[in-house]
């Protein structure tokens, strides 16, 4: 620190960049910074947080005069709520407290909670304290009112009565405990008494002064209990008929022969067509059909009764034999009595088969979480494509392998001749390749962060851009650079902005369309840019330019560009075979789906893991849960790198 003197402004402005030897990317996500400055300003009322992404002159101003009362109404936008926001707030030894809740019609529950403005996604003594009071104050309510004798004196438990519920609880302490390094669980004993009397307080004033209100929270928790209780009526008429057992299986199951657990194995397999294939392809001393129907239901928007009443996963259930799920807190589940364990997930390799897969996932993550984590559960990797002629047959399993055996075809029976004479072939020829798909890869980076092709491919033919400085003074190198961008019908201009503490340039680009980027020269030193460049010019300075004439059979093919020498490389190791794309398991026949796909032997089973189920059960619910907007953010978010669309 040094003193430079007084100064008509005030403030501290931080300034880092992260160190390009310790992290592998050095992009900030914009959606990651933005959904975390968009929480500060909700977690702090009156909070005004300014937003700007220089890279795409993208600008957002986050204040919410109304706080964590804000907070909630915005996570139940298109929701039906039931009433109005609850809020209260209250201090007790030097700890702060705030919550605000609002019931939805939905079934799922939405509890935030947050410790000096961190995200305690494990909650901790702050949501135990808040869900014995929200449980007991409704129950008080109930017991003292005439709701009482409506519902013969009911007792609600705790999940009956966050069914629907969406809550934000903020706590501020001086001391703060955590459990772990990732600071997702608090630890603070006296926090859950402090939280716990301050909701309690508020809520009972609330449901005095609010009686329609408390009504209807009632009538919505009732209505959950008797759903769990005729969940577990049902699933007690599933016990009694017998359903668990061996002599009732599903009629649709071929079962194994084997009545050993640990070689049995049970393929789950998209439609009857693919069902079939895979009963008379398999090996049935050991391994089980059960086909499905069409898709399951979405477990994640279904209460358990109606989940019970779904014939494809009653089926699924009946023929694991292991009970049923989680029940009002309850579980019969006893992995011991598991009939298979091997259960691998046979869809096929397009989006409606990933549609069942995620569904099928969604079911085992609510409903069998343990056997996931006991590693019972696995996705089959039928193949994508088979290549075949007259001499072979041969099947792939996805595009990264098809690109590597077209690579390794081409390169035993082909030339490429740089302009300057050096050569290439048999593995020089595939880590050419290689090197050019590294390339096309960091230029799709690029276009992801709005830079075009054309300037992407224009930056890497001068090395001067790799030094900030030249934009400043004036290099040589830069005035060949604009006129060569000049002609693909772009302009540059430079902006400086001088500051009390440093020069700030930006470089900008504009195209015939007006269209604007607008990058900080710090781009050109990324590790991302810098290996792109890195990898192209190791290329040009090898061959002297990008010319080049591919020699195959007596035949002679000039090519010009990376891009297009990787591209005629391609084409040309396709000529002489047939490469069909599979569309669907059903198209193959029951000899190719046992050798390609359930042949021990020879197959390839990708197991099911949960490295955050915090993380995991937040992705569920965000893309299979009831809330739409989340959906929709999360489409935006990854809209420009999508690779297969489905239209």
């Amino acid at each position: 620190m040094r003193t430079l003197g007084p100064s008509e402004s005030h403030g501290t402005t931080v300034r880092f960049s992260p160190d390009d030897e310790i992290f592998e990317t050095l992009e900030f996500s914009y959606e990651v910074l933005r959904k975390r400055l968009e929480e500060l300003a909700y977690l702090n009322k009156g909070l005004e947080i300014e937003f700007i992404d220089e890279r795409t002159d993208e600008k957002e101003s986050f204040r919410f005069d109304g706080g964590i009362e804000q907070f909630v109404k915005d996570l139940n936008e298109g929701e039906a709520t039931v009433h109005s926001v609850i809020y209260g707030s209250g201090e007790a030894q030097g700890i702060v407290a705030e919550f605000a809740l609002q019931y939805n019609a939905g079934y799922k529950e939405n509890t935030l909670t947050f410790a000096n403005n961190i995200r305690t996604k494990e909650g901790g003594t702050h949501l135990a304290g808040f869900k014995t009071a929200l449980t007991r104050a409704i129950n008080n309510y109930l017991k003292n009112s005439d709701l009482n004798k409506k519902y013969k004196g009911a007792s609600l438990s705790g999940d009956d009565v966050r069914e629907g519920l969406t809550a934000i609880v903020s706590v501020k302490l001086p001391d703060p405990q955590f459990e772990g390094q990732t600071k997702t669980k608090l630890g603070n004993s006296e926090v859950a008494g402090i939280v716990g009397g301050i909701v309690y307080d508020k809520l009972c004033v609330f449901f005095e002064e609010n009686p329609k209100d408390i009504k209807l929270i009632i009538e919505k928790a009732i209505d959950a209990a008797r759903a769990r209780d005729a969940a577990r009526k049902a699933k007690e008429l599933v016990r009694r008929k017998g359903a668990l057992s061996d002599n009732s299986l599903p009629g649709k199951l071929a079962d194994c022969q084997s009545k050993d657990p640990g070689e049995s194995e049970l393929f789950i397999v998209e439609g009857d067509s693919a069902g079939g294939s895979a009963k008379q392809g398999r090996d049935p001393s050991r391994q089980a059909i059960l086909p499905l129907r069409g898709k399951i239901l979405n477990v994640e928007r279904t209460r358990f009764d109606k989940m019970l009443a779904n014939k494809e996963i009653k089926n699924l259930i009946t023929a694991m034999g292991a009970g049923i799920g989680m029940v009002g807190g309850e579980s019969d589940i006893d992995l011991s009595k598991l009939r298979y364990h091997t259960i691998a997930i046979m869809t096929d390799a397009d989006v409606d088969g990933a549609h069942i897969r995620t569904l099928l996932l969604t079911f085992f993550f609510r409903q069998y979480r343990e056997l996931i984590e006991q590693g019972h559960l696995y996705i089959a990797q039928p193949p994508l494509y088979r290549a075949h002629s007259s001499k072979f047959e041969k099947f792939i399993k996805d595009d990264a392998e098809l690109n590597a055996f077209l690579l390794d075809r081409i390169s035993k029976d082909a030339l490429v001749r740089a302009a300057n004479g050096h050569s290439f072939s048999g593995r020089s020829i595939v880590r050419l390749a290689k090197d050019i798909a590294y390339i096309g890869a960091r230029l799709r980076d690029a276009e992801i962060a709005g830079i075009a092709e054309p300037l992407f491919m224009a930056f890497l033919r001068y090395p001067s851009l790799l030094e900030p400085a030249c934009f400043v003074n004036g290099d040589p190198d830069l005035a060949a650079f604009k006129d060569w961008i000049r002609e693909r019908g772009f302009s540059l201009s430079i902006e400086q902005e001088e500051t009390e503490l440093e020069l700030l340039v930006r470089v900008v680009f504009e195209d015939k369309n007006g269209h604007r980027t607008k990058l900080s020269p710090d781009y050109f030193r990324s590790k991302s840019y810098r290996q792109a460049w890195q990898a192209r010019s190791a290329i040009v300075t090898q061959c002297g330019g990008t010319a080049f004439d591919i020699e195959r059979k007596d035949a002679l093919i000039p090519v010009h560009g990376l891009f297009n020498l990787e591209r005629t490389l391609f084409e040309e190791a396709r000529k002489g075979i047939n490469i069909q794309r599979y569309k669907g398991l059903g198209e193959m026949n029951p000899e190719q789906l046992w050798v390609t796909t359930m042949n021990p032997e020879n197959r390839v089973l990708l197991q099911v893991t949960i490295e955050d189920a915090e993380e995991a059960s937040d992705a569920f619910e965000e893309l299979m849960g009831d809330r739409v907007e989340a959906r929709r953010e999360f489409i935006e978010r990854n809209a420009l790198t999508v690779q297969d669309l489905d239209i």
